[in-house]
């Protein structure tokens, strides 16, 4: 009976080395490593002897049947986002779906509900149906250590909205920093000067960036009043919190919310009391989804084009697929104040329809 080779002394278990290993020991990058087991000719001959010493060193063995099996595409892309019920994230995988249809592929989509043990499931389930790539919104707490797990796999990723590691990375997503200082600035310019920020208490990029753009934007007009309140970015919340902050005294004339969602619940919550927003109280959200515009009154709304962003991902997506070395690109779209009643100025000219894009 035939037994399997054991690792040369010295030598590490030849299944526990990964490409990263073997970049980490050459001084040179993963992708770098991939080309040289390919024997690509793109690879100069000094930094092929290196990798090459490498790979002696730490006992691997390239596993040509697996590479070949690794090499045939599906056509596929897994898809995996924090909150499916958030019309959002509808918008955006619209997009996704719209730019793959025209090449040829299908998405697998994943609500991780943001829990990074959901995520790390669905992301499993996806390497063993061999999809070509990922685009992730990754959830609350998620180690940034999960791109580098995501390279190891042969699996391209795409962050999308949200961003954990250092650059570069591929990146599609808004900047949420401007749109909230665009809010503020037009809140500012009709007379404000106690503005309250409604919604976020997770610790991830997308939360900061917002919270940055409302500091930085009090800081800029010289304001001192002051007030953000973190909570979960729903309706329910939104509407909880008006009505906490309309009791304080004194309390905000203008509030700007996380999301759309946290913004129709803070009208309810006017309501309730018996107030009329864009009246007694400015409210502003953010991503001008299509509800927006059809709410009593009209929700101002900072645009962040989640179709576009869908589109711009799942291109990112296709380009890292056919090209797996090539640089980093991040795409960061920019935000558009779309002005309505809510605020109590008059609306943009033309029609007030969502700019949020294809529904």
């Amino acid at each position: 009976m035939s037994q399997d080779a054991a690792p040369r002394k010295g030598q590490r278990d030849t299944v526990s080395v990964t490409l990263q290993d073997i970049a980490a020991h050459a001084g040179v990058s993963r992708s770098t490593v991939s080309l040289v087991l390919r024997e690509s000719p793109l690879v100069a001959e000094r930094t092929r002897r290196k990798v090459q010493r490498s790979i002696k060193a730490l006992g691997y063995v390239y596993n040509r049947g697996a590479a070949a099996l690794r090499g045939s595409r599906t056509a596929t892309l897994g898809v995996v986002v924090y909150d499916i019920a958030n019309p959002f994230f509808g918008a955006m995988v619209a997009g996704i779906d719209a730019a793959l249809h025209r090449q040829g592929y299908v998405s697998f989509l994943a609500n991780s509900e943001d829990s990074p043990e959901r995520q790390q499931r669905f992301l499993e389930r996806m390497r063993e149906h061999r999809v070509d790539g990922i685009l992730l919104c990754p959830a609350e707490g998620t180690d940034p250590a999960l791109i580098a797990t995501l390279a190891d796999w042969g699996l391209p990723c795409i962050q999308v909205l949200r961003h954990v590691g250092e650059p570069p990375f591929d990146y599609a997503g808004t900047d949420f920093r401007q749109g909230v200082c665009q809010a503020m600035d037009h809140l500012v310019a009709l007379g404000h000067r106690r503005i309250a920020f409604l919604g976020g208490h997770r610790e991830h990029s997308a939360t900061r960036e917002r919270w940055q753009g409302y500091r930085e934007s009090l800081e800029r007009h010289g304001l001192d009043y002051q007030r953000l309140l973190r909570a979960t970015v729903t309706r329910r919340d939104g509407f909880t919190l008006i009505q906490q902050l309309m009791a304080e005294s004194p309390a905000p004339t203008a509030v700007v919310c996380h999301n759309d969602l946290v913004a129709f619940g803070a009208m309810l919550g006017l309501k309730r009391m018996g107030l009329t927003p864009g009246v007694d109280c400015a409210v502003i959200g953010t991503d001008d989804l299509e509800e927006a515009a059809l709410g009593d009154p009209a929700l101002t709304s900072v645009a962040t084009h989640p179709y576009a962003i869908g589109e711009e991902a799942a291109r990112l997506a296709l380009r890292r697929i056919a090209d797996p070395a090539g640089a980093r690109e991040q795409v960061v779209l920019a935000p558009r104040l779309q002005v309505r009643d809510s605020c109590g100025a008059p609306a943009s000219s033309g029609p007030a329809a969502s700019s949020g894009g294809h529904y």
